[in-house]
This record gives structure tokens, C-alpha cells and sequence, in this order.
């Protein structure tokens, strides 16, 4: 059973508990604000002054380890400069005991004062510290030389110092821990670097010391560089490596240039052989760094092999240069350069095979480049024929393409480089990436080939113009659907161009290649794919024929025009039985060039020009009757049009009406055909420019005519066109006739006007203009007051 107390003890127990729930809650409040208080972050300074609470915190401008590198660089270079005022200018002042001990006491200190820096972790003074110990064993060596050493020679002291010197600081930095010990922590890493710089110069003094010929001197260039090579190899320091590699990239060029300098001025194969030592010793290290590199730097590697092949070629080549004589000197650099590429079949690495490849690929680069002139001779040589034409064929070939520039010297043996080098394209070049490319170049090498191989060997007139007419059909054939047909009709049409040109020396040949061009492109047109421009180039020679023939027969240039339309008419046959638009456009514009050739050999003898624009205009008719090329119906109709005009000019016709009728009457007769089938054509469309072409020049000579016959046709003329005007309802004869009827009476009575104007007052005049703008005035007053009104009007409607 549960008890429950008297009221008065049950309020006394609840007052109790009350009061120990109390405690508990400012326990638990004081708790609380503590921990707030320990997160918070630390409050600013209750006595700071506003503004600087306020203000940003100002950034140093410079880091602490920069002001202590700078200050330990000053230090040590004003010590180092005073040790030089010391040694240089107070040296006398003292004995020789004394100098000895104080510039190697001081020298010892800056040399030993680094080890106890460095075990007190203060390295960059340190390092400060041994930059000036090395800077006094310099001055030391110095010393020495003045003291003791006065009259021995200068540059084999250097030598000897410069090796003592970096032996000094390599042991220095050795035993410093440069090597030996962690050196990225605790070791120097001013002294190694610093023998490694040393270390360029004994071998070159050395030799220079000695007298040495050049030879000797590029021998000590490289073996430095090679010594550089393997320090920058093998070594792990970075600071000394990256010094090696500079010192190996500059003695090694240096060493190079010079090497390939003596090759190219070499007077015999002796000089040249120790000049290809020189330069196989250069691709020697280019290719063993190569060798090291080509795992972790595999660019590196390539770069380097590519520098080895170039040297090797060089050398190679300087050797055969020469023993053989200079037309080869190109040729035995180039078979060098081929035999690169026998690496590619063996076991070297990826890169290094790449490197030699493209060092192969540079040497018959620059053979290819060096033959360019003679096939540019060979190609725009027979050129100059044109101010020679029919003047008689030379000897060779030679004489054929050098009548205006001559034979590049040493180039006997161009086209050997250019079938070599097709050659190695077509074997050479395997992946199927750039075996088009590849085949591409090696045709354009072969016809390069083809085109210079008469002139270099100099044989026979026709000989040359055989072998570039076979060299024409060959490409022709190339162009087959199978390979690019680009490249081959190119060549093609290179190679006929230069052939035109070479036969110009007699009128045999002339006659004899035309004919045989233009017949061989007709028959490629034939062929798929070629017609769009075997067929403009088989017209186009075929005038030539035309002309060539002409000039044969000792026609005038404006009989042979005759001849020549043979081909536009040709064109415009051929135009209309071809089906492909891309072949039937270049024909007709190659026909319609042909025919601007005839008008222009006409244009001397003005009743041969007539016959000639007639029968152009009788062949644009032609043409124009073809469904799709009724526009060229506009150009008929212009060419029958200049015809008669110059026939006229040819009779001496000086009446403009002789011009313009023949004009007129066709222009009406096509107008009113066309308002017959269109009714909505206005009569400006069909009949305006008819009417124009003949009143306008009419009344222009009407108003310059003295006589009264003119005027009075031309009035009739324009009553005539201004009552058929009226009868059909036709703006356009209504206002050209009532306007120029109007011009022609007022030139009719215009000697009367004169006579009335001159009889008036002179204030009749300014009377008449006043009352005219009276009456213009009081028309616009009345157009005003209109305008009012109806916005009036406007304004009381609702």
C-alpha cells in the first residue's frame, strides 16, 4: 500500500527537492560558460587603441631567409674583396714569412670555420664562409705565381692551377660529406660545383700552352665535354650535374663547330680524316649520353642520336670530299646518310633509332634541297625561247635550258640524289600512315629526275625533248584512280609546259610537240577523272597548234584568227555532248579564251574583227540553244552587235542611226515576243531599252545637227512612237516619245526663243520668277490650310 504523507510534510519534501534541482542547474550554468569561454577565440587587447585594431596587419616586404642570404652574399663578397685589395696591393708591405702566414692562416680559417657553422646548423653561413675560403685559395694560387713563380709561363701555370684547384675543392666538398654523407642536409654544396667549373679549363690551357694546332685544341674541347658528359651522368648531386651539362653542351658545341670547320677546310684527305676523328669523337658522346638517357629522357636521347648521325655524316662526308671531286662531294654525303638507316633493322633502343632516323631524313633533306636549283633551271630555263622562237635548236640539252641562266656549278650529279633519295622513300617507308605521302614524293622525285637528267648529262637536243615527253605520258599514266591524281596531272602538265617551251627552237619541233600534246591530252581525258583538266589542257595546246601552224604558213595574225576559232568552235561540240558538269565548264571557258585570243589578234584590221565578233557570236548562238546555257544568249546578241558596229566603223559610217537601228529593231521584236507570252511585263522592261539605244544618240546628234533633215526624221520618229504610246496604253513609248518630241520642237524653236529673250526688257525676267514663286507660295499656303482643316475635322469627330 502506498503511503502518502500529511500535506505540511509532503510540501516540506517537495521545497527540499526544489532546492537541489537549483544547486544542480548553476552547477551545470558555471560548467557551461567555461566551456564556451575555452572555445572562443582570444579576445583583442581590451587597451589597444581603436585604430590599430582597425588597421591591417602590414605585410613584411622580404622573407627572413632572403634578408639572411643577402646579407651572408654581401659579407662574403666585401671579405673576398678585401682579401684581393690585401693580396694585390698590401702584399709588398710584408715579408715573405709574413705573407705566408697570413694569407694561409686566413685561407685555412674561411676553409675551416664551415665545419663547426655546420654543426652549429647554421648553413647558409656556411656556405658564405667556404665561398670565400675558395676564393682565397684562387688568390693563394695567385700569390704563389708572383712570389715564386714569376717568369714561368703564364697560361701553363693557369693549367696546372686550374687542375690543382678543382682536385682542392672536390677533396673540400668530399670531405665535407658532398658525397659521402646525406648532402642534401648537412654538406656544402658550393665546393663541387665548383671544381666541376674548374675543371673546363686545364686540358684547354694545357693545349694552348703547348702550341697546339687547332686540331689539338677541338681534341681538347671534346675530351672536356666528354668528361662533363659522364659527370653529369652519373653523379647524383643535382648542383653537379647541372653544371656538367652545361659545361658539356658548350665545350661540346664549341668543339663540334670547330671540328666541322676544319673538316670544310680541309686541303687533303690527311687534315680531313683527323677532322672526321674529331667529329666521330663528338657523336661518339652524343650517342653513349644518348645510350643513358633514353629510358628516363627518352626526347633527350632522340636529340642526341640526332646530333650523333648529323656529326658522323659530316665527318664521314669530309673524308670523301676530299678524295672524290665536288660534283660527288653531295652524292657520298648522301649515301652516308641512307646508311643510317641500317640501324633501324637492329637492337637499339626506341629512341635512339628515331634520332638516327631523323638524322637520315635531314641529310637527304638538304641533298633534295641542294639539286633544286638545277630543276628549276631544267623546269623555267626553256622559257627564254619565247624572245628566241624558231631561231634554231642547240646542241644539248644543256644549251636548251641555260639560254638565259646558267648551269648551277657542280650539279652534274643532281639527278643521282633524287632517284637515291625516291628510292629510299619507296623502301624505307613502310607504315601505312605515310606510305601515300611517302610514294607521292618518291613520283615527284623520279619526275624531278626524269626532268633534269638530259641537261645534267648533256645529251642531245632531242634527246631532251624525248625524254620530257615520255616523262609526260608517264605521268599521265600515274594518274590512275588507284593513287592521288593531284600530284601526277600536276606533273603532268608541268612537265608539257616546259616541253612547249623547249620546242620552240625550231618549227618542226614546234609543230610536232603541239600537236602530239594535245592529241596525248585528249586521249587522258578519256580516261575517268581526268577531263576536267586533261581536256582544257589538250584546247588550250590545240590553239597553240593553231597559232604555231598560222605563223608556219606565214599568215597574218588576223588570218591565222581564222584558224585559231577552229577550237572554240571544237569546245562548244565537245561542251554539249558531255554530261559532267565539272569537265563541260573548264571546256567552254578554255573555248571562250580561244576566242578572246582571236578577237585579239584581229583587233589591228577592223573588217577581220567584224568577221571574227560575228563568228563568235554565231558560236555563243550555238551554244545558247542548249537548254542549260540560254543566258549566253545576252553575250550572241552583244558580239552580232559590236560586229556591226565595227563593220560600220570599217565603212566609215558616222550616223549614230547606222549603230543604233540594228539594235533597236531586235530589242523591239524580243520585247514584244516577250509582253506577248508575259503579260505582266511592263513596257520599261521590253520596250525601254530599245527606245533608248536609238533616240537618245539621235537626239544628242539632232541638237548638234545644223541641218533641218535630222530633226525632222527624229520628230516624226518620236510622234510615231508616242501615238502607238497612246493607242496600246504604254508608259514607256508614251513618255521616251513625248519626251524627246518635246526636246527636238524645243530645239526646233530655240533660234526663236533667243530672239524673243533678247527683244524683252531686262525686267521681264525677274518679273516672270517672282510670280512664279508668288504662285508656288500661295499653292503651298493653300496645301497648309487644307492639312488644318481636315485635322480639324478629325478633331471634332468622336
Amino acid at each position: 500500500m502506498t503511503h502518502i504523507p500529511p500535506p505540511a510534510e509532503e510540501l516540506r519534501i517537495l521545497d527540499t527537492e526544489l532546492r537541489q534541482l537549483d544547486a544542480r542547474r548553476t552547477v551545470l550554468l558555471a560548467r557551461r560558460t567555461w566551456l564556451v569561454a575555452a572555445l572562443r577565440p582570444a579576445a583583442p587587447v581590451p587597451h589597444a587603441p581603436r585604430a590599430t585594431a582597425a588597421a591591417p596587419a602590414r605585410r613584411p616586404e622580404t622573407t627572413a631567409p632572403g634578408v639572411q642570404n643577402v646579407l651572408l652574399l654581401l659579407g662574403g663578397i666585401l671579405l673576398t674583396v678585401a682579401a684581393v685589395a690585401f693580396t694585390v696591393v698590401s702584399w709588398g708591405h710584408l715579408g715573405i714569412a709574413g705573407r705566408a702566414l697570413v694569407l694561409g692562416a686566413v685561407t685555412l680559417a674561411a676553409l675551416g670555420a664551415p665545419v663547426l657553422l655546420i654543426r652549429r646548423g647554421l648553413r647558409s653561413t656556411a656556405e658564405s664562409v667556404a665561398g670565400l675560403g675558395l676564393a682565397l685559395t684562387v688568390l693563394d694560387v695567385y700569390a704563389l705565381y708572383e712570389v715564386a713563380l714569376p717568369h714561368s709561363d703564364g697560361l701553363g701555370y693557369a693549367a696546372m692551377a686550374s687542375a690543382a684547384l678543382a682536385g682542392v675543392w672536390a677533396a673540400y666538398g668530399l670531405a665535407l660529406g658532398g658525397l659521402l654523407g646525406p648532402a642534401t642536409t648537412t654538406g656544402l654544396r658550393l665546393p663541387l660545383p665548383a671544381a666541376v667549373a674548374a675543371a673546363q679549363l686545364p686540358l684547354l690551357l694545357w693545349a694552348a700552352a703547348a702550341g697546339a694546332g687547332a686540331p689539338t685544341i677541338t681534341a681538347a674541347l671534346l675530351v672536356t665535354a666528354a668528361f662533363d658528359t659522364a659527370l653529369a651522368l652519373r653523379l647524383p648531386v643535382k648542383s653537379v650535374r647541372v653544371v656538367a651539362a652545361v659545361g658539356a653542351y658548350g665545350m661540346g658545341g664549341w668543339g663540334s663547330f670547330a671540328a666541322g670547320w676544319l673538316s670544310w677546310t680541309a686541303s687533303g684527305p690527311s687534315a680531313a680524316a683527323r677532322a672526321a676523328a674529331l667529329l666521330l669523337l663528338a657523336a661518339a658522346i652524343g650517342f653513349a649520353a644518348a645510350g643513358r638517357t633514353h629510358v628516363l629522357k627518352p626526347h633527350l636521347a632522340t636529340g642526341l642520336a640526332l646530333a650523333g648521325g648529323l656529326l658522323t655524316v659530316a665527318g664521314l662526308g669530309g673524308i670523301l670530299r676530299s678524295s672524290l671531286p665536288d660534283d660527288w662531294t653531295v652524292p657520298g654525303c648522301l649515301v652516308c646518310g641512307v646508311a643510317l638507316l641500317g640501324v633501324l633493322r637492329t637492337g637499339f633502343p626506341e629512341p635512339l633509332r628515331r634520332g638516327l632516323a631523323w638524322a637520315s631524313g635531314s641529310v637527304q633533306a638538304i641533298a633534295v634541297v641542294w639539286t633544286l636549283p638545277a630543276v628549276g633551271v631544267a623546269l623555267l630555263g626553256p622559257v627564254g625561247w619565247t624572245e628566241k622562237v624558231w631561231s634554231g635548236a642547240p646542241a644539248t640539252a644543256r644549251d636548251a635550258v641555260t639560254i638565259d641562266v646558267p648551269w648551277p656549278p657542280h650539279s652534274a650529279t643532281a639527278p643521282f640524289v633524287l632517284l637515291l633519295v625516291a628510292g629510299v622513300l619507296v623502301v624505307a617507308v613502310r607504315g601505312a600512315e605515310w606510305r601515300p605521302q611517302a610514294l607521292t614524293g618518291a613520283l615527284a622525285l623520279t619526275w624531278a629526275t626524269a626532268l633534269v637528267l638530259p641537261a645534267a648529262l648533256e645529251l642531245p637536243y632531242w634527246v631532251g625533248l624525248l625524254v620530257q615527253g615520255l616523262t609526260t605520258v608517264a605521268a599521265l599514266v600515274c594518274a590512275h584512280p588507284s593513287v592521288p591524281r593531284t600530284p601526277p596531272l600536276l606533273l603532268a602538265l608541268l612537265t608539257s609546259v616546259g616541253l612547249a617551251f623547249l620546242s620552240l627552237t625550231s618549227e618542226g619541233a614546234t609543230l610536232t610537240v603541239l600537236a602530239a600534246l594535245a592529241l596525248l591530252f585528249a586521249a587522258a581525258a578519256r580516261r575517268p577523272g581526268l577531263g576536267a583538266v586533261a581536256a582544257p589542257a589538250s584546247l588550250a595546246y590545240a590553239t597553240a597548234l593553231a597559232c604555231a601552224v598560222g605563223a608556219s604558213l606565214g599568215w597574218p595574225p588576223q588570218q591565222t584568227a581564222l584558224l585559231v576559232l577552229v577550237v572554240p568552235v571544237g569546245a562548244a561540240l565537245l561542251a554539249a555532248r558531255l554530261s559532267d558538269a565539272s569537265v563541260t565548264v573548264p571546256v567552254e571557258a578554255t573555248g571562250a579564251g580561244a576566242g578572246l585570243l582571236a578577237i585579239g589578234l584581229t583587233v589591228a584590221d577592223p573588217p577581220m574583227l567584224a568577221l571574227v565578233l560575228s563568228l563568235c557570236g554565231v558560236i555563243a548562238a550555238g551554244t545558247a540553244v542548249r537548254e542549260d546555257r540560254r543566258s549566253v544568249g545576252y553575250a550572241a546578241a552583244a558580239l552580232f552587235v559590236l560586229a556591226a558596229w565595227v563593220r560600220l566603223a570599217a565603212w566609215g559610217a558616222g550616223s549614230p542611226e547606222a549603230y543604233t537601228l540594228p539594235v533597236t529593231v531586235p530589242a523591239l521584236v524580243v520585247g514584244a515576243v516577250r509582253r506577248r507570252k508575259d503579260s505582266r511585263a511592263s513596257s520599261w522592261t521590253a520596250y525601254g531599252p530599245g527606245l533608248v539605244i536609238t533616240l537618245v544618240p539621235s537626239l544628242f546628234a539632232a541638237w548638234g545637227d545644223t541641218h533641218g533633215l535630222r530633226p525632222l526624221l527624229l520628230g516624226a520618229a518620236a510622234l510615231l512612237v508616242t501615238l502607238v504610246g497612246a493607242r496600246h496604253r504604254l508608259q514607256a513609248p508614251l513618255v521616251l516619245g513625248g519626251t524627246v518630241l518635246a526636246l527636238d520642237a524645243l530645239h526646233e524653236l530655240a533660234p526663236y526663243l533667243v530672239q524673243v529673250v533678247d527683244a524683252l526688257p531686262r525686267w521681264v525676267p525677274p518679273a516672270l520668277a517672282g510670280l512664279v514663286l508668288l504662285a508656288v507660295g500661295a499653292t503651298y499656303e493653300q496645301r497648309i490650310r487644307d492639312a488644318r482643316r481636315v485635322r480639324e475635322v478629325l478633331g471634332r469627330m468622336d
